[in-house]
This record gives C-alpha cells, structure tokens and sequence, in this order.
C-alpha cells in the first residue's frame, strides 16, 4: 500500500509539472500573440469585419496657356448595394429600376448577388439621386464620385481627350497625362459581424481620396476659337471627307490651336460613332501632300546650294523621267523661268529638275531630316509615321516624283512642324502640348521645355527659302492667303487621293496650305488641310488659302503684331487662276448604290444632297443627261418606290465594279439572295439595274478579276502617274 501510494504522488507531481509546463508555454503563446503579433492580427481581424466602398480621386483641371479653364471635374452620385442587407430583393428591383431607367431582371441580379458590395449605377443624374436618397431604400447606398466636364463642349476634342465610366484618360492629353491627372482614390470602410450584418455601433471610416495635378497645355483658347470658327466654315461650304487646322509656335514647337473635322461633343462622346471620335487626324492621317512638299524639296536645293534664285529652268509643259511623262499643271508649260518663279509658280517641271539635281542621298537626307517617315513624338496617343519609301529601293523616277510631293505620304503634324522649322531659322523642334504641370496649391511639379532635335537648314537658308514662300503668297499661286498689312508665306498643294488598292482615285483631292507670318520674323505657323472636299472645287489655293488668311489675320491682331504701312494685295498677280465655270452633263446613278453614286458625281464636279434613307438611289434631280454648271448641287432620293399593287417588289441596284462582299451586304439589305461565278469584281448582272423583282429573288452576278497590273498600294510606293496636273 506504501509502494502505491507513493507511485501515485509520483505521478500527480509529473502531473502537476506537465501542465505547469503547458500552462507555461500557452501563457508564453498568449503574451507573444499579444505583445509580438497583436497589431498584425488586430489588423487581420479588422479586415475581415470591414468592408470597402472605393472612391475615385477628383482628376485634375485643364487650362490653356493662359490659365483658362477648359477641362474640370464636378461631384456626382453613384449608386452601389449591400446586397446582404437589402431585404426583399424583388420589391427593391421593382422600385429602382424605373427610377434608375435600368432592366428589372438585370437589377434584381444584382441585388441577389453574395458578395460585399456591388456597384449598381455609375453618376447619376442630381434628380435621380435626389429621388433615391428620397426612397431610403435598405441596403441600397451613395457615394459621391467626379464626372469630367469639358466646359466648351466641342473645342478641341481630339486634343483633349474624353475619360471612361471609371474616370480614366481614353484619348487625347487625358490619356497621355492619365498618370498626372488621375490623383490618389479614397475609400469608405464600414464595420459588419461575422454573417455580414452592419453592427449597431460600427466603426465607419472615411479614407478621402487626393486630387490628380493640373495640367497647363500651350494650346491658346481663343487661336483654337478661330481655328474651331473657320472649319465650320469648311464644312458648310465643302462637306469634306476630312479637314485639320493646326497652329504651332516655330521658335518653340509649342501647339496653339489643333482641330479637325469631323468634330464630337467631349461631354457626349459615347454617342458618337468611334470612327470619329478615336483617331486623331491631325497627327494620324496619311495623305500626299502634293506641291506643300515643295516647301522641303526648295529647302533641300538652297541649303545644298546645287540651286540660285536666279538659275533659270525652261518648261516646256512636261518632263521625261525613265519611261514616263510628268507633267506641269499648266497647259504647254510655264516657259523660260528663275528658281524664284519655279517657286512662285509652283512648276512641276522645275522641282522635278531640282529634285534630281540633289540625288537621292542628298534629298533622303533631307527626307529624313525633317522627321519624314517617323513620328514627330508629339504628347499625344496614336500618332502615325507617314510612308516613305526605302531608301535602298528608290529610283530617279521616285526622287522626281517626291520633289513635287508625290510617292510619298506624311501626317499634318510632320508637315507642319517641317514648315515650322523652315519659318524658324533651320531648328527642327519637338512638338508640344503641355507646358507644365501643377500640383493643388498651383506649385510647378514638372515643366516642359522646348526641345530641339537637330539643325535642319543654316538661318542664311531659312531667310532665303521664307523670301521665296513670301512671294508665292505676295504674287504667286497663294495669293488668296495675302494679308494687306502683313508680310506673308507659305506654299499652296493640291493633290489626288491614292485609294485602297493603288492608284489615284478619280475626283478625289486633298487641298492643303501651309505657310506662317510676319515672314520676316514668324510668330506662328499654320497648316491647313481639307481632303476630299465637295463642289467641283479642290485646289489648294481656292479651299485652303483663304481658310489660312482668316484665321492668320485674326492671330496677327490677336497678338498685336504692328502692321507694315502700304503692303496691299497686288492688282495684277502674276500666275493668279480663277477656276473656270464650264457646262457639264449630269451622269444617270438611278440604281447605283449611294457610294458609288457620289463618287461618280463628285468627279463630274457637282454638289450631292440626299433625301430619304437608304442605300440606292432611286430618282435624281436633275435628271441624267441634263446639261449644268459644274457646282450645281444634284438632289438624290434614296427612298425606295411602293409597288402599286402593293407588293414587296424592290429594285435591283447597279452592282458593276463592287466586290463580292460590297454586293452581298448590299442586297442582303435589300433582301435578295446573290449567286456568284468567278472573282473579283462585278462584270455582268442579272436581272439587269433598275429591274423590279421580289423580295427573296436571286441576282446572279459575273466577276472578272482585277488587272494583273494596277500599281501597288501606298506602303510599297504611291504610284505614279502621267497626267495634267491641276492648279496649286
């Protein structure tokens, strides 16, 4: 009995020692996870009952180089559920979503959601916000977000940009300058139990969110009022397919004014067709400048010194290069001349003799030099390079043909800062658009300063060339751009438009001028760029000179340049062109498709109105073979005839030269089925335009493949071609 009793104390005092032990260790345990780990799992714990309604940053105000406000940002409300606490989701549903204009079933998913939080409408209008708060709906919250407000809806769009539902750049400087703008998001934490039900006393914490910087741009609010005023004006009186305006500074680079056509509303962009609103013409469009490249050819030649202003060229009508003719755009050509009258008179035939006088490397150096065939770097997204030809694949037909603005394909940004760099004293410089940028107390965060990228041409050069663009505009083909009072220069072009699959397109032109003033000391440079526009009229020097003299006027004021006392406009210029008004018989496009239609009147010189919707032309006023002045507008009614018997008959169109797939689509909308035979394009039809036939008939159409050689598209080289050049 001894022996067991002490067995036993034996095994008590273990016992006791093992769970002093133990009670050691977990007390040991308790005081590490308190003292050691206590803020972390406080933290943890934390995060696990507290749930996080983001809140964006308020971004950054735009202003114009004056401090003008252009862009700002104003407090809206958004909508967002606790889907856990709304109570009967079904009735929720039915009372939201006439207020909030939503699909019942759409929001009644929402509301049914195991999640946290869901978002159910994004900036709202005041009134429907108003109406909610009004409903004290449970489970259903606000929180005040920003809405971006441009507050000249439809100045300088492109340039501008537009923002997402989440308050992110999308395009333009609000893009490019997302980063500085955006500013640092907020958040509202809220305290809830383990099920996800909102404690009675809970902690609610508002984290507020930090504006994004302000952005100063150089573009200057009233100059972009001319240049926005003046393509208006473009548009009422051309219909373009495309028109930009751009105003540079040529000392510094800095943008002025930037504005093309087609335009969009920055505060309702959504409901506007992409095409318009996300491509920026101004530094993407790709077009052949024509004689406006003849600013860079002359340049090339003075600062080589392989040409004098008194070098004398003879112009008999055309040139021969290799196998082909080039011609003047004068009729028999301009006859014995100087480099200066060469200039003056834009002649073809005296470029092109210049052109080849460089060589190939001389010129490509010049090519390269003004930043042809590469983008210029400007602070904007999208930009394109321009096509330029291989240097190792071009030949002396190539050179020639470039001299005078063709083969060769640019961007009107490169265009223009080309000319400013001649208007400047030879100094190619970097575009920009944004001056500095500051933070909420106005302080300078970062400056951008003017960036030369290389000497282009010696200041001797750039007074010499600037001194024969003046008299171009003084007595030349751009005396429509003359300023009485005022020393101006700059360069007419006219140029046809190189379709999809080579080859220039009939009727289709691209009229540009690109000069600067006082020549004698430039403030600013301007290009003006109107492709395809309507009417007859095309030349540069009809559509785009007196677009660059209105709005260089109204700058020349603006900036209070002083006036040269007794420069007025000659009476007489020597190679002024009026174009001619001549008789013209309206071509028969009843049956054809309206595009088709329109590109056939357009290079018969005449003006186009529709009436009606469709894609057929049904009747046309006047009639075909009537006999008008070119400019007379022709009225298309595209609305389809009613059978008289009440029928479904509809007219088959004229489908000769489309594609099997532009023939498809287009009476597949008409309701009619296609057979085809062979490739390429439409040859013969059956049954023949303009026949009525019902709903679900078949047309049988022949296709004949394209020539084995048409010219090749823009990216291997434009093509060139032997014609009579029109007026600059």
């Amino acid at each position: 009995m001894r022996t067991t009793g002490i067995l036993v104390r034996k095994r008590l005092t273990w016992l006791f020692l093992f769970c002093a032990f133990a009670l050691s260790g977990l007390v040991f345990r308790l005081a590490w996870i308190q003292f050691v780990h206590g803020d972390d799992l406080q933290k943890m714990a934390m995060d696990v009952r507290m749930r996080e309604i983001p809140v964006e940053a308020m971004r950054g105000n735009i202003y114009d180089r004056n401090g003008k406000e252009l862009v700002t940002s104003v407090s809206v409300d958004s909508v967002y559920a606790l889907p856990h606490q709304v109570g009967d989701q079904g009735k929720t549903a039915d009372i939201l979503a006439p207020v909030l204009d939503m699909d019942r079933e759409k929001l009644f998913k929402i509301l049914s959601r195991r999640s946290s939080y869901e978002w159910i409408k994004r900036k709202v209008p005041a009134v429907v916000a108003a109406k909610i708060k009004e409903l004290k709906l449970q489970g259903i919250y606000m929180v005040e977000e920003s809405q971006r407000n441009y507050i000249h809806e439809t100045l300088a769009p492109h340039l501008l940009g537009i923002t997402g539902v989440d308050n992110q750049g999308l395009m333009g400087v609000e893009k490019n300058f997302d980063e500085a703008l955006s500013g640092e998001p907020g958040k509202i934490l809220v305290e809830h139990d383990a099920a996800g039900r909102k404690l009675p006393d809970p902690i609610h914490k508002y984290i507020p969110p930090q504006k994004g910087n302000s952005l100063v741009l150089t573009i200057d609010e009233t100059i972009q009022y001319f240049v926005e005023r003046e393509l208006d004006n473009v548009v009422d009186r051309y219909q373009p397919k495309l028109a930009v305006v751009m105003v540079m500074d040529p000392k510094t680079g800095e943008m002025l004014a930037m504005g093309n056509r087609p335009t969009f509303n920055s505060n309702d962009w959504k409901n506007v067709p992409k095409s318009v609103w996300d491509r920026n013409p101004a530094i993407w469009y790709n077009y052949e400048p024509g004689s406006t490249f003849k600013i860079i050819t002359a340049s090339a030649a003075v600062n080589e010194k392989t040409v004098k202003n008194d070098d004398r060229f003879y112009d008999p009508g055309y040139v021969k290069v290799a196998d082909r003719n080039i011609h003047c755009w004068k009729a028999g050509g301009h006859g014995s001349q100087t480099f200066e009258e060469v200039v003056m008179n834009s002649c073809n035939v005296g470029f092109v003799e210049v052109g080849l006088g460089l060589g190939k490397d001389r010129f490509y150096k010049y090519v390269r030099g003004f930043g042809f065939g590469q983008t210029t770097g400007i602070d904007l997204p999208g930009e394109a390079k321009g096509i330029v030809i291989p240097e190792k694949n071009v030949t002396n037909l190539n050179v020639a043909t470039m001299s005078i603005g063709q083969s060769i394909a640019v961007t009107p940004i490169q265009l223009l800062r080309a000319t400013a760099a001649v208007a400047n004293g030879g100094l190619l410089m970097k575009p920009l658009v944004a001056r500095e940028i500051l933070d909420n107390k106005g302080n300078v965060v970062k400056k951008f300063e003017p960036q030369p990228e290389g000497r282009i041409m010696s200041p001797e050069t750039s007074a010499q060339v600037r001194g024969l663009l003046e008299n171009v505009v003084a007595k030349g083909t751009g005396i429509n751009a003359f300023i009485e009072g005022y020393r101006v220069a700059g360069k007419t072009g006219t140029a046809q438009v190189v379709g999809e699959h080579g080859g220039y397109v009939s009727g289709r032109y691209v009229a540009s001028f690109s000069g600067f003033a006082p020549a004698d000391n430039p403030r600013f440079a301007l290009l003006v760029m109107i492709a395809e526009p309507q009417g007859g009229v095309y030349y540069g020097g009809v559509v785009a000179a007196p677009v660059f003299q209105a709005i260089a006027r109204d700058i020349l004021h603006y900036m209070k340049i002083p006036e040269t006392p007794g420069l007025v406009k000659p009476k007489d210029p020597l190679t002024w062109y009026e174009p001619p008004r001549v008789e013209v018989a309206v071509p028969n496009v009843v049956n054809y498709p309206v595009s088709e239609a329109m590109r056939i009147l357009r290079q018969a010189g005449l003006s186009i109105q529709t009436t009606g919707e469709g894609s057929i032309v049904y009747g046309q006023v006047p009639e075909g073979g009537a006999k008008v002045m070119n400019g007379t507008t022709v009225l298309l009614d595209l609305s389809p005839p009613r059978a008289p018997d009440g029928g479904e008959k509809v007219t088959v169109p004229n489908l000769t030269g489309l594609t099997v797939e532009e023939a498809g689509d287009l009476l597949e909308e008409l309701g009619l089925h296609l057979e085809t035979v062979g490739t390429g394009l439409v040859e013969k039809q059956s049954p023949a335009p303009g026949t009525g036939v019902d709903r679900q008939s078949t047309v049988r159409l022949e296709f004949r493949p394209p020539g084995i050689n048409e010219p090749s598209g823009p990216e291997s080289a434009p093509p060139v071609m032997s014609w009579e050049y029109i007026m600059d």
